[in-house]
């Protein structure tokens, strides 16, 4: 297993303005994996890049267990990329393509054969060896990619949004394979994606870059219920947001007191909530009166648009719970203390766009 470290990493390319990666700084454990998550040309891939040895940085390290890696050629350094297109030779066999790392380091063929049938089984494909690229789904062409990565026994494993190109039913499949492997061989891996979803099913943590710097890193989990800010809130679907001040305990807004978490930030700040949050009906603590201005059904779930006071907040809740609700009617609603977040800083109130308009990520 291997720790990988950046400091201070930065990489602007010839006749740029700005960097494409400005000064990331990171640490990513043995055996974890890390999503490296934002839109595209945020600087995600330039940092895969900088890793395999691809770039080479305008500025800052790269350690591998505290070693520098930067003035190893990409061949030495024990990192190997797995791609969005599987790229596959086309003219060989499964078998032979998964082989050629081992036949690049002169193996033994009796060895390589083994080695070969081994990951044919590991990435559940131990009949296909015989076959040509051509001859299999994108699916199995990205689990040949990934066994002919993991054949050398790379110190670190690095994805490039590898499933992007793939239907969904084999996104899921490719997932589960991905983290069952990455597990048993407790290998260090970091996988670019630009999909919220993919990457909070899979990371350990994740590494939100958004314009060339790293906004947050943090479990999974933690970007829904603490984000660092307004934008990092938006970017994983937050939509309620309400100036105020907290002393700790309770925060005053034009929604009206409500009770906090313990250890809130005290001061000027924004309150945040995710729509998911709100409950229906009366609670012990922080009950809104609301009047609901619109409602979209989405399925498996059904988003509320309401006005509280003067201020419009979003609900997202399942659909028999809203049954018969109308647009007009009056209702209340409980946030629960343990749901609300103070960011720091205090910004302007935005009245929401209507719902079909409000996906920050579409």
């Amino acid at each position: 297993m291997t720790r990988v470290s950046m400091q201070s990493l930065t990489k602007t390319y010839p006749g740029a303005q700005k960097p494409a990666l400005d000064g990331l700084t990171l640490d990513i454990e043995s055996g974890e994996l890390l999503a490296l998550l934002g839109p595209s040309g945020c600087g995600k891939t330039t940092t895969m890049k900088l890793i395999a040895g691809q770039l080479e940085p305008t500025a800052g390290e790269i350690a591998f267990d505290g070693a520098s890696i930067l003035h190893q050629p990409p061949d030495r350094r024990g990192a190997v990329m797995v791609f969005q297109n599987s790229l596959l030779f086309p003219y060989m066999s499964v078998a032979d393509n998964i082989g050629f790392g081992l036949k690049m380091r002169h193996r033994p063929k009796a060895e390589i054969a083994a080695r070969v049938a081994d990951m044919l089984a590991l990435v559940q494909l131990p009949d296909l060896g015989h076959r040509r690229p051509a001859d299999l789904s994108g699916g199995q062409q990205q689990r040949v990619a990934l066994a002919r990565a993991l054949i050398v026994e790379p110190r670190v494993l690095l994805l490039d949004e590898p499933l992007s190109s793939l239907d969904t039913h084999l996104r899921f499949e490719m997932r589960d394979l991905i983290r069952s492997l990455q597990k048993d061989l407790c290998i260090t891996t970091i996988f670019v994606t630009h999909d919220q979803e993919e990457a909070v099913v899979l990371a350990d943590r994740i590494a939100l870059i958004l314009d060339g710097r790293l906004r947050q890193v943090d479990r999974p989990d933690q970007f829904y219920r603490r984000p660092a800010d307004q934008t990092v809130a938006r970017f994983f679907g937050g939509h309620n947001f309400v100036p105020g001040t907290s002393d700790g305990a309770v925060f005053q807004s034009n929604l009206g007191p409500l009770l906090l978490p313990q250890g809130a930030r005290k001061g000027p700040g924004t309150l945040t909530f995710r729509p998911e949050s709100i409950r229906i009906g009366i609670g012990a603590e922080n009950t809104l009166s609301a009047r609901l201005v619109e409602r979209v059904y989405l399925g498996t779930q059904t988003r509320l648009r309401l006005m509280v006071k003067d201020v419009m907040i979003e609900a997202v809740l399942s659909p028999d719970l809203v049954d018969g609700l109308e647009t007009g009617a009056e209702l209340d609603l409980t946030v629960p203390p343990q749901c609300l977040w103070v960011l720091e800083g205090v910004v302007a109130q935005l009245c929401p766009q209507r719902i079909h308009n409000v996906n920050p990520c579409g």
